[in-house]
Protein backbone atom coordinates (compact mmCIF):
# COMPACT_ATOMS: atom_id res chain seq x y z
CA UNK A 1 0.00 0.00 0.00
CA UNK A 2 1.22 3.46 -1.14
CA UNK A 3 1.70 6.31 1.48
CA UNK A 4 1.73 9.49 0.18
CA UNK A 5 2.64 13.25 2.16
CA UNK A 6 1.22 15.20 -0.78
CA UNK A 7 -2.13 13.72 -1.41
CA UNK A 8 -4.86 13.93 0.86
CA UNK A 9 -7.57 11.67 1.30
CA UNK A 10 -10.49 13.52 0.07
CA UNK A 11 -12.04 12.53 -3.13
CA UNK A 12 -12.79 16.08 -5.05
CA UNK A 13 -15.54 14.30 -7.53
CA UNK A 14 -19.20 14.91 -7.52
CA UNK A 15 -21.21 11.33 -5.84
CA UNK A 16 -23.13 11.37 -9.22
CA UNK A 17 -20.43 11.84 -11.40
CA UNK A 18 -18.37 8.95 -10.16
CA UNK A 19 -21.00 6.87 -10.60
CA UNK A 20 -21.17 7.43 -13.91
CA UNK A 21 -17.43 6.83 -14.22
CA UNK A 22 -17.60 3.48 -12.80
CA UNK A 23 -20.59 2.59 -15.08
CA UNK A 24 -18.61 3.59 -18.24
CA UNK A 25 -16.55 0.57 -17.35
CA UNK A 26 -16.76 -1.15 -21.22
CA UNK A 27 -17.07 -4.90 -19.45
CA UNK A 28 -20.52 -4.01 -17.50
CA UNK A 29 -23.73 -5.32 -18.76
CA UNK A 30 -26.80 -2.88 -19.05
CA UNK A 31 -28.56 -4.86 -16.70
CA UNK A 32 -25.25 -4.65 -14.04
CA UNK A 33 -25.21 -0.77 -14.87
CA UNK A 34 -28.57 -0.28 -13.73
CA UNK A 35 -28.14 -2.69 -10.45
CA UNK A 36 -25.05 -0.85 -9.78
CA UNK A 37 -27.05 2.55 -9.53
CA UNK A 38 -29.74 0.95 -7.31
CA UNK A 39 -27.16 -0.01 -5.15
CA UNK A 40 -25.60 3.40 -5.11
CA UNK A 41 -28.83 5.08 -4.29
CA UNK A 42 -29.41 2.82 -1.35
CA UNK A 43 -25.85 3.54 -0.45
CA UNK A 44 -26.82 7.55 -0.11
CA UNK A 45 -30.16 6.78 1.27
CA UNK A 46 -28.72 5.12 4.15
CA UNK A 47 -26.27 7.52 4.86
CA UNK A 48 -28.46 10.45 4.43
CA UNK A 49 -30.22 8.61 7.06
CA UNK A 50 -27.50 8.52 9.29
CA UNK A 51 -26.30 11.70 8.94
CA UNK A 52 -29.59 13.73 9.45
CA UNK A 53 -29.28 12.16 12.78
CA UNK A 54 -26.10 13.17 13.31
CA UNK A 55 -26.52 16.83 11.78
CA UNK A 56 -29.81 17.10 14.71
CA UNK A 57 -27.44 16.19 17.46
CA UNK A 58 -25.15 19.45 16.42
CA UNK A 59 -27.75 21.91 15.91
CA UNK A 60 -28.74 20.91 19.29
CA UNK A 61 -25.23 21.45 20.33
CA UNK A 62 -24.86 24.38 18.79
CA UNK A 63 -28.12 26.22 19.77
CA UNK A 64 -26.81 27.66 22.81
CA UNK A 65 -24.18 29.25 21.26
CA UNK A 66 -25.82 30.58 18.09
CA UNK A 67 -25.58 34.18 17.23
CA UNK A 68 -28.10 33.98 14.75
CA UNK A 69 -30.98 31.89 16.39
CA UNK A 70 -34.44 33.41 16.21
CA UNK A 71 -36.23 30.97 18.91
CA UNK A 72 -36.43 31.07 22.07
CA UNK A 73 -34.78 28.59 24.37
CA UNK A 74 -36.60 27.18 27.24
CA UNK A 75 -33.49 25.47 28.49
CA UNK A 76 -31.26 27.68 31.17
CA UNK A 77 -28.09 26.28 31.98
CA UNK A 78 -25.46 27.53 34.61
CA UNK A 79 -22.37 28.85 34.01
CA UNK A 80 -20.27 25.75 34.71
CA UNK A 81 -22.86 23.51 32.57
CA UNK A 82 -22.85 26.34 29.27
CA UNK A 83 -18.64 25.38 30.12
CA UNK A 84 -19.20 21.58 29.78
CA UNK A 85 -21.61 22.07 26.45
CA UNK A 86 -18.83 24.51 24.87
CA UNK A 87 -15.80 22.23 25.27
CA UNK A 88 -17.86 19.33 23.97
CA UNK A 89 -19.27 21.31 21.12
CA UNK A 90 -15.63 21.98 19.89
CA UNK A 91 -14.66 18.54 20.87
CA UNK A 92 -17.33 17.19 18.73
CA UNK A 93 -17.08 19.89 15.74
CA UNK A 94 -13.17 18.60 15.49
CA UNK A 95 -14.15 15.23 15.27
CA UNK A 96 -16.37 16.37 12.06
CA UNK A 97 -13.94 17.96 10.24
CA UNK A 98 -11.66 15.03 10.81
CA UNK A 99 -14.42 13.14 8.83
CA UNK A 100 -14.32 15.80 5.86
CA UNK A 101 -11.02 15.14 5.54
CA UNK A 102 -10.11 19.02 7.08
CA UNK A 103 -6.72 18.85 8.91
CA UNK A 104 -6.36 21.32 12.17
CA UNK A 105 -3.74 24.03 12.27
CA UNK A 106 -1.58 24.04 15.63
CA UNK A 107 -0.66 27.10 17.37
CA UNK A 108 2.47 27.10 15.67
CA UNK A 109 1.34 27.61 12.23
CA UNK A 110 -1.69 29.80 13.07
CA UNK A 111 1.13 31.87 14.79
CA UNK A 112 3.33 31.41 11.31
CA UNK A 113 0.81 32.33 8.76
CA UNK A 114 -0.03 35.99 11.36
CA UNK A 115 3.77 37.34 11.64
CA UNK A 116 4.22 36.93 7.53
CA UNK A 117 3.45 39.53 5.31
CA UNK A 118 2.25 39.41 1.66
CA UNK A 119 2.47 41.06 -1.29
CA UNK A 120 -0.31 42.92 -1.40
CA UNK A 121 0.57 45.44 2.26
CA UNK A 122 -1.99 43.68 4.09
CA UNK A 123 -0.68 42.95 7.61
CA UNK A 124 -2.53 42.31 10.72
CA UNK A 125 -1.66 42.19 14.16
CA UNK A 126 -3.12 39.42 15.93
CA UNK A 127 -3.63 39.57 20.06
CA UNK A 128 -4.81 35.70 20.82
CA UNK A 129 -5.84 36.28 23.73
CA UNK A 130 -9.15 37.62 22.40
CA UNK A 131 -10.31 34.19 22.06
CA UNK A 132 -11.50 31.95 24.87
CA UNK A 133 -11.69 29.30 22.14
CA UNK A 134 -10.38 28.94 18.85
CA UNK A 135 -9.90 26.25 16.47
CA UNK A 136 -8.52 26.41 12.61
CA UNK A 137 -9.10 23.51 9.98
CA UNK A 138 -7.72 23.55 6.72
CA UNK A 139 -7.97 21.28 3.61
CA UNK A 140 -6.44 21.81 -0.06
CA UNK A 141 -2.79 22.60 0.91
CA UNK A 142 -1.89 23.88 -2.91
CA UNK A 143 -0.73 26.50 -4.86
CA UNK A 144 -3.00 29.45 -6.44
CA UNK A 145 -2.22 32.26 -8.30
CA UNK A 146 -2.30 35.94 -7.74
CA UNK A 147 -2.07 38.90 -9.65
CA UNK A 148 0.04 41.82 -8.16
CA UNK A 149 2.00 45.26 -9.68
CA UNK A 150 5.14 46.16 -8.52
CA UNK A 151 7.23 49.56 -8.87
CA UNK A 152 10.31 47.47 -10.41
CA UNK A 153 7.75 46.01 -13.21
CA UNK A 154 6.77 49.20 -14.00
CA UNK A 155 3.29 48.60 -12.22
CA UNK A 156 2.35 46.08 -15.04
CA UNK A 157 0.59 42.96 -13.92
CA UNK A 158 1.92 39.64 -13.39
CA UNK A 159 1.05 36.55 -12.03
CA UNK A 160 2.56 34.98 -9.02
CA UNK A 161 2.09 31.53 -7.31
CA UNK A 162 1.87 31.71 -3.59
CA UNK A 163 0.62 28.13 -0.79
CA UNK A 164 -3.00 28.53 -0.12
CA UNK A 165 -6.05 27.02 1.43
CA UNK A 166 -8.51 25.59 -0.87
CA UNK A 167 -10.79 25.68 2.56
CA UNK A 168 -10.19 27.05 5.82
CA UNK A 169 -12.28 26.66 8.56
CA UNK A 170 -12.71 28.84 11.60
CA UNK A 171 -14.63 28.33 14.83
CA UNK A 172 -14.14 30.74 17.88
CA UNK A 173 -15.60 32.21 20.85
CA UNK A 174 -13.74 35.67 21.71
CA UNK A 175 -13.68 36.81 25.70
CA UNK A 176 -14.80 39.74 27.27
CA UNK A 177 -11.96 42.20 26.47
CA UNK A 178 -11.70 46.19 26.56
CA UNK A 179 -10.17 46.30 23.19
CA UNK A 180 -12.54 44.45 21.53
CA UNK A 181 -15.14 47.07 22.12
CA UNK A 182 -18.41 46.97 24.35
CA UNK A 183 -20.57 45.41 21.51
CA UNK A 184 -18.58 42.84 20.75
CA UNK A 185 -20.43 39.22 21.41
CA UNK A 186 -18.55 37.40 23.80
CA UNK A 187 -21.27 34.43 24.22
CA UNK A 188 -21.41 32.96 21.15
CA UNK A 189 -19.51 30.66 19.42
CA UNK A 190 -18.65 32.09 15.53
CA UNK A 191 -18.13 29.10 12.72
CA UNK A 192 -16.91 30.33 9.19
CA UNK A 193 -15.81 28.68 6.47
CA UNK A 194 -13.23 30.19 3.23
CA UNK A 195 -12.18 29.35 0.12
CA UNK A 196 -8.91 30.00 -1.46
CA UNK A 197 -7.30 32.05 1.10
CA UNK A 198 -3.39 32.64 1.14
CA UNK A 199 -1.58 31.07 3.94
CA UNK A 200 0.21 34.75 4.90
CA UNK A 201 -3.15 36.21 4.85
CA UNK A 202 -4.69 33.51 7.41
CA UNK A 203 -4.56 36.41 10.23
CA UNK A 204 -6.82 38.74 8.12
CA UNK A 205 -10.03 36.08 9.09
CA UNK A 206 -9.32 36.52 12.61
CA UNK A 207 -11.64 38.90 14.54
CA UNK A 208 -10.05 41.36 16.82
CA UNK A 209 -6.60 42.01 14.41
CA UNK A 210 -5.89 45.14 13.52
CA UNK A 211 -4.42 46.19 10.38
CA UNK A 212 -0.80 47.45 10.84
CA UNK A 213 0.84 49.88 8.22
CA UNK A 214 4.10 47.91 6.21
CA UNK A 215 6.90 49.09 7.89
CA UNK A 216 7.97 50.81 4.09
CA UNK A 217 5.47 52.88 4.26
CA UNK A 218 5.78 53.86 8.09
CA UNK A 219 9.23 54.73 7.39
CA UNK A 220 8.04 57.01 4.29
CA UNK A 221 5.88 58.83 6.23
CA UNK A 222 7.91 59.14 8.89
CA UNK A 223 10.79 60.38 6.80
CA UNK A 224 8.92 62.78 5.13
CA UNK A 225 7.49 64.28 8.57
CA UNK A 226 11.29 65.13 9.63
CA UNK A 227 12.52 66.49 6.85
CA UNK A 228 9.80 68.81 7.12
CA UNK A 229 10.34 69.57 11.18
CA UNK A 230 14.35 70.07 9.90
CA UNK A 231 13.62 72.51 7.45
CA UNK A 232 11.37 74.60 9.23
CA UNK A 233 13.56 74.43 12.29
CA UNK A 234 16.54 75.29 10.12
CA UNK A 235 14.63 78.43 8.50
CA UNK A 236 13.61 79.41 12.37
CA UNK A 237 17.22 79.11 13.09
CA UNK A 238 18.55 81.28 10.18
CA UNK A 239 15.73 84.19 10.90
CA UNK A 240 15.62 84.44 14.42
CA UNK A 241 16.78 87.99 13.97
CA UNK A 242 14.18 89.17 12.35
CA UNK A 243 11.47 87.43 14.24
CA UNK A 244 12.78 88.64 17.19
CA UNK A 245 12.55 92.12 15.42
CA UNK A 246 9.20 91.47 14.14
CA UNK A 247 8.06 90.50 17.86
CA UNK A 248 9.46 93.64 19.51
CA UNK A 249 7.39 95.28 17.06
CA UNK A 250 4.14 94.26 18.39
CA UNK A 251 3.60 91.77 15.81
CA UNK A 252 3.68 88.24 17.22
CA UNK A 253 1.78 87.04 14.66
CA UNK A 254 5.05 86.47 12.72
CA UNK A 255 5.62 83.17 15.06
CA UNK A 256 2.75 81.52 13.65
CA UNK A 257 3.52 81.30 10.38
CA UNK A 258 6.33 78.53 11.03
CA UNK A 259 4.34 76.61 13.55
CA UNK A 260 1.39 76.79 11.63
CA UNK A 261 2.83 75.04 8.47
CA UNK A 262 4.51 72.16 11.10
CA UNK A 263 1.06 71.50 12.47
CA UNK A 264 -0.27 71.92 9.31
CA UNK A 265 1.94 69.45 7.35
CA UNK A 266 1.96 66.96 10.66
CA UNK A 267 -2.08 66.89 9.93
CA UNK A 268 -1.82 65.93 6.38
CA UNK A 269 1.21 63.18 7.83
CA UNK A 270 -1.89 61.91 9.87
CA UNK A 271 -4.59 61.75 7.43
CA UNK A 272 -2.26 60.50 4.90
CA UNK A 273 -2.14 57.29 7.22
CA UNK A 274 -5.55 57.03 7.64
CA UNK A 275 -6.60 57.01 3.72
CA UNK A 276 -3.86 54.22 3.92
CA UNK A 277 -5.00 52.37 6.66
CA UNK A 278 -8.45 52.76 5.02
CA UNK A 279 -7.33 51.33 1.70
CA UNK A 280 -6.20 48.40 3.57
CA UNK A 281 -9.37 47.46 4.82
CA UNK A 282 -10.99 48.14 1.54
CA UNK A 283 -8.59 45.43 0.21
CA UNK A 284 -9.87 43.07 3.19
CA UNK A 285 -13.29 43.65 2.93
CA UNK A 286 -13.46 43.06 -0.80
CA UNK A 287 -11.39 39.83 -0.64
CA UNK A 288 -13.54 38.21 2.02
CA UNK A 289 -16.61 39.13 0.11
CA UNK A 290 -15.91 36.91 -2.48
CA UNK A 291 -13.96 34.20 -0.46
CA UNK A 292 -16.67 33.88 3.00
CA UNK A 293 -18.85 30.85 1.89
CA UNK A 294 -21.08 30.05 4.92
CA UNK A 295 -21.18 30.87 9.16
CA UNK A 296 -22.57 29.72 11.81
CA UNK A 297 -24.74 26.98 11.81
CA UNK A 298 -25.39 26.97 8.12
CA UNK A 299 -21.25 25.51 8.18
CA UNK A 300 -22.72 22.83 10.22
CA UNK A 301 -25.09 22.03 7.18
CA UNK A 302 -22.18 22.32 4.43
CA UNK A 303 -19.78 20.29 6.36
CA UNK A 304 -22.24 17.22 7.21
CA UNK A 305 -23.19 17.14 3.35
CA UNK A 306 -19.60 17.26 2.47
CA UNK A 307 -18.76 14.18 5.23
CA UNK A 308 -21.91 12.64 3.63
CA UNK A 309 -20.84 12.45 0.07
CA UNK A 310 -17.27 11.92 1.16
CA UNK A 311 -18.90 8.45 3.26
CA UNK A 312 -20.67 7.54 -0.20
CA UNK A 313 -17.91 8.20 -2.57
CA UNK A 314 -15.36 5.84 -0.31
CA UNK A 315 -18.20 3.34 0.31
CA UNK A 316 -19.55 3.10 -3.38
CA UNK A 317 -15.55 2.50 -4.71
CA UNK A 318 -15.06 0.02 -2.19
CA UNK A 319 -17.93 -2.13 -3.15
CA UNK A 320 -17.17 -1.28 -6.95
CA UNK A 321 -13.34 -2.81 -6.90
CA UNK A 322 -14.36 -5.67 -4.47
CA UNK A 323 -17.05 -6.72 -7.09
CA UNK A 324 -15.16 -5.89 -10.40
CA UNK A 325 -11.19 -6.30 -9.25
CA UNK A 326 -10.94 -9.15 -6.53
CA UNK A 327 -12.30 -11.75 -8.14
CA UNK A 328 -13.17 -14.93 -6.00
CA UNK A 329 -9.97 -15.11 -4.68
CA UNK A 330 -10.65 -11.84 -2.87
CA UNK A 331 -7.42 -9.08 -1.86
CA UNK A 332 -6.22 -7.37 0.48
CA UNK A 333 -6.92 -3.83 2.05
CA UNK A 334 -3.66 -2.71 0.60
CA UNK A 335 -4.23 -4.24 -2.88
CA UNK A 336 -7.70 -2.01 -2.49
CA UNK A 337 -6.38 0.68 -1.41
CA UNK A 338 -3.37 0.84 -4.52
CA UNK A 339 -6.66 -0.36 -6.78
CA UNK A 340 -8.60 2.77 -6.15
CA UNK A 341 -5.72 4.73 -6.25
CA UNK A 342 -4.65 3.83 -9.43
CA UNK A 343 -7.65 3.91 -11.08
CA UNK A 344 -8.77 7.35 -10.26
CA UNK A 345 -4.90 8.79 -11.67
CA UNK A 346 -5.89 6.62 -14.89
CA UNK A 347 -9.64 7.31 -15.21
CA UNK A 348 -10.11 11.17 -13.99
CA UNK A 349 -6.50 12.25 -13.26
CA UNK A 350 -7.20 12.66 -9.55
CA UNK A 351 -4.50 12.14 -7.36
CA UNK A 352 -5.96 10.72 -3.75
CA UNK A 353 -4.47 9.11 -1.00
CA UNK A 354 -7.28 6.74 -0.83
CA UNK A 355 -8.79 5.85 3.48
CA UNK A 356 -8.89 2.19 3.10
Amino acid sequence: MAEYEDREHFIPLRKSELVDLLCSDADLSAEERDLFRQFCRLVAATFHFEYHQRLEELKDAYAPFDPDADTRSQLHLSAEEKHHRLDDLFRDFASLMERANFKPLSRDEIQAATQAVSDWGINMRVDFEVFEQLAVFARGDTLGTRTRRRLRNWYRREDVQLPIYQRLVLMLKLRPLHRLGKHADTNSVFIKVFKDIPKVDMEMLLPGARVQMPRFDQGKLGASLLSTLGWVGYKIASEVGELTQAFLQKNPLAFWGPLSLVAGYGYRQYAGYQKTKQNYSLQLTQSLYYQNLDNNAGVLFRVLDEVEEQECREAILAYYFRWRRAGDAGCTAPQLDDAFEEDLERRANLKVDFEI
